[in-house]
């Protein structure tokens, strides 16, 4: 097991921890299977075969297991919950809405140990930086917590969020016994591989890793509050980076009512439908024009300020589009709203969001039924309707980009805020306004000439490599340098049930000479040793007929 961390020991008691929650959520096969068992194939697929959930009617409670298990395993395996509900392109709808109802039951740290963390990281007392500091956490989550003070400086009300001692050096390891885990149910469970465990948990750990760095989520704060610098309705908090390291953030402390308690009950002097334009305003300007935005923008990371401006706080986890993707996505969102559907698989195809072979007449025969609901239906109509995309896709199988599922994620939860606080508000014309807008200014003759200025540069660069990368190709194949590659799915299956039936040959053969041996011991007037060579040979035969018809049975 290759699993680096201070102690041995400190890893083999965390797999056991884990074991304990797999098994008492019946999923501890998904370790039995990689240790004990995997020595015995025919054992191993036997019991595989009578597991819930991986035959042709998988059990109902798997989703809700699954939530179990990740509440129980604590703050690493929370996120990658959180993460993967986010994702049902890879999970599965069901498992991805019940995976939404993770709560986070890690408990709040004492106020001594987040004292020492501050002064860590800060290099000074904490009394010298901060005055009137509530020791109450106002917000609790699995990787820090937040606390309300004032700037001994400026006397200035702050928020410090803190990183809870150890986070860092917790996820790490438990993302090493994650890739030491996931690496071997891959190989030896074949019926989740589709899933691709090891990909989804590399993934999760770029993610995770950005997020315990405090001083990117000072970044995103700092680069989305100059992309609305100036604007009357939007407000993004103040980082106060002299006060910030990498598990501290002191910011701007927002005063205001949080848009979830907003859509419960009305607030005097705030308007509704104002905050729900705010919302869609601020969102698709973001996506469709800066190519930067907020990748979790519920209701509880919107809050309504004194002064009726629109808070985003939580900045962790960002979304990042190049100019390329924002223009093809105008152009797709363009093709929704008009319903071309003849022209959506193609425009999918350009933007590497399902390849040739997965443009099946099933899908745009499941296109065409959607445009089908929204038939004759007004603009304010059409709100949901790259949701709906998204999900024809899932049907399909199709594994979607990170951004478009973030993007399409995004715009459901704004535009289902929207409607909850403005039961006339029209999500679609905004994104129709911008997407027109960004489609214009594709074909202006500056972007044009900056574009092809580009691709002049291409063509001079590749005019340039050309004539040496010719030369070497040749220089290569005169000297018998060029090697082809053949891959073979299953070649090693083929060689190890070959090279046992070579053996077992063998082994008849020679116990059949054995018995012509007149010396050595004999049982019922057999020499011993061409006896023992049949019964082992035969327990061995009947051991690879056996494997072979639980083979077939499982294909």
């Amino acid at each position: 097991m290759k699993v680096k961390t201070s102690s041995r020991n400190d890893n083999l008691k965390r797999l056991n921890e884990i074991y304990k929650v797999l098994k008492k959520n019946d999923f501890g096969y998904l370790i039995e299977e990689n240790t004990f068992f995997k020595k015995f194939p025919f054992l191993r697929n036997y019991k595989l075969s009578k597991q819930e959930g991986f035959d042709e009617t998988p059990d109902e409670s798997i989703p809700l297991r699954i939530r179990k298990v990740l509440e129980e395993l604590g703050p690493a395996y929370i996120k990658l919950g959180q993460m993967l509900s986010t994702r049902p392109d890879l999970v599965g709808k069901d498992i991805a809405e019940e995976l939404e109802k993770l709560r986070d039951n890690t408990p709040v740290t004492p106020f001594d140990e987040i004292k020492e963390v501050i002064e860590s990281e800060l290099g000074k007392p904490m009394k010298e930086i901060y005055i009137n500091i509530d020791e109450t956490p106002i917000g609790s989550a699995s990787i820090g917590q937040v606390y309300k003070a004032r700037l001994r400086k400026t006397n200035e009300k702050v928020a410090i969020k803190v990183q809870k001692p150890n986070s860092r050096e917790i996820i790490e390891n438990d993302i090493k016994i994650m890739k030491f885990l996931v690496k071997r149910i891959d190989k030896y469970l074949t019926i989740i591989r589709p899933l691709n465990l090891p990909v989804m948990v590399s993934e999760f750990e770029r993610s995770i890793m950005k997020e315990i760095n405090f001083l990117e989520e000072v970044m995103n704060m700092q680069n989305l509050s100059n992309n609305f610098k100036g604007s009357s309705y939007i407000k993004i908090p103040k980082a106060y980076t002299e006060y910030c390291s990498e598990k501290v953030i002191t910011m701007e402390l927002i005063d205001g009512i949080e848009v979830t308690n907003l859509l419960q009950k009305d607030y005097k002097n705030i308007d509704k439908k104002k905050i729900a334009n705010y919302g869609v305003k601020s969102y698709f300007k973001q996506v469709m024009i800066d190519g930067f935005f907020h990748a979790d923008p519920h209701p509880g990371n919107l809050i309504v300020t004194k002064d009726n401006k629109l808070c985003y706080i939580d900045m962790g986890m960002m979304g990042i589009l190049n100019e390329g993707f924002k223009e093809n996505l105008a152009e797709l969102i363009l093709l929704l709203i008009s319903k071309n559907s003849n022209d959506i698989a193609k425009q999918l195809i350009y933007m590497n969001i399902i390849t040739p072979s997965q443009n099946t007449d099933e899908l745009k025969a499941d296109i065409d039924d959607l445009f089908n609901l929204y038939y004759g239906a007004e603009l304010k109509q059409m709100d949901g309707l790259i949701e709906d995309l998204v999900n024809v896709m899932i049907k399909h199988d199709v594994v979607l980009p990170r951004e478009f599922i973030m993007i399409g994620r995004g715009i459901t939860l704004i535009e289902d805020t929207g409607k909850k606080l403005d039961p006339t508000f029209n999500a679609a014309a905004e994104l129709k306004k911008l997407s027109r807008k960004i489609v214009i200014n594709k074909y202006k003759p500056e972007r044009l000439a900056k574009v092809s200025l580009n691709y002049l540069l291409q063509l001079e660069h590749l005019a340039k490599d050309l004539p040496d990368t010719i030369n070497s190709t040749i220089n290569k194949i005169e000297e018998g340098e060029i090697e082809v590659k053949l891959k073979h799915q299953g070649i090693n299956e083929i060689i190890h049930q070959l090279s046992v039936s070579l053996v077992l040959a063998a082994m008849i053969i020679g116990s059949s000479l054995a018995m012509y041996s007149d010396k050595g011991f004999e049982i019922f007037g057999l020499p011993l040793i061409g006896l023992v060579g049949f019964i082992f040979s035969a327990v061995l035969g009947a051991y690879l007929v056996l494997q072979y018809i639980m083979s077939k049975k499982e294909s």
